[in-house]
């Protein structure tokens, strides 16, 4: 058993945070809400703490899982932030996408106060936080690694260092790259389906069985020709995932046409009011051009 604290209870940490305390883990909660992390706690024990140093204090692992770069530097510096109380020798584990400047930054901090810091950002959506079936893509020191594993398998299906630190992070921003053009793809296939006069639902069932099949079509075809949006990633976050990307591209010179140009898709899904609907919201674009 280790004694974790978990910071950041949105759609993504809340079930991870669960999957850790039913391994047996000693888990302590903290979120921005705090009527979350109590509602949290009723529902799985542990304890809930008012900020993050209260919740690290004493941990031996603290994980993160919040929204962009300042919500994770808000949970880890200044009084309230996770590295006033960690302890030397105490493992920071952080779930969030963000900058590899950010993780950088961090990964310094905490190693001037004898802190490991390793990135973990995931894949698999809500579906796979709830299911402890995601792909973690992680970066830090190899020992440092090696301590956080058997604890992330709590909610893992797949876990892999890929390098130094930044390396995670560098790896969620080519998921993502991957994923904008797959999802923009199944969006012109269903489009040019209708617009064809031909059946979304017979045509899925044979492509997908080919080359052309995908996570995105087995997961997302039905709900796109349904018009169901109100679930999944939502277009918002994917957005600052895609600026994450561009901005990285630009400093190592990485050319990602497709991906700028899905990311100016996806805002003219926010233009529309669907910042908080899934990525697969691109085949609704299509459909209303």
């Amino acid at each position: 058993m280790t004694k974790v604290a978990f910071l950041g209870l949105g759609v993504m940490g809340y079930p991870m945070a669960g999957h850790l305390k039913s391994a047996g883990h000693d888990v302590t909660v903290f979120n921005r809400t705090m009527a979350k992390a109590e509602k949290w706690v009723s529902e799985h024990g542990g304890r809930a703490a008012k900020t993050p140093a209260e919740a690290a204090d004493g941990a031996e692992m603290v994980m993160a899982c919040v929204g962009n770069d300042d919500d994770l530097r808000a949970v880890c510096l200044g009084d309230t932030g996770a590295f006033s109380t960690m302890s030397s020798g105490a493992l920071f584990v952080d779930h969030t996408t963000v900058s590899a400047k950010v993780t950088s930054e961090l990964y310094a901090e905490a190693k001037s106060k004898g802190v490991a810091f390793v990135d973990a950002p995931v894949s698999g959506g809500q579906a796979g936080a709830e299911n402890g079936q995601l792909s973690i893509m992680c970066g830090g020191d190899e020992p440092d690694y090696a301590r956080a594993e058997p604890v992330m398998a709590s909610y893992a299906k797949l876990c892999r260092r890929l390098g130094e630190s930044g390396a995670g992070q560098l790896t969620k921003m080519a998921n993502q790259i991957a994923i904008a053009g797959l999802v923009q793809g199944l969006s012109e296939a269903l489009h040019f389906s209708s617009k064809a006069g031909l059946d979304g639902r017979a045509v899925v069932e044979v492509i997908s069985q080919g080359a052309a099949g995908s996570w995105q079509m087995s997961n997302r075809y039905e709900t796109m020709l349904d018009d169901h949006f109100e679930h999944g990633f939502a277009v918002d976050w994917m957005r600052k995932d895609l600026g994450i990307c561009l901005n990285t591209a630009n400093e190592n010179g990485a050319s990602l046409p497709v991906t700028a140009l899905v990311d100016q898709f996806y805002k003219d899904v926010q233009k529309m009011g669907g910042g908080r609907w899934d990525t697969s919201s691109l085949f609704k674009r299509l459909q209303q051009l």
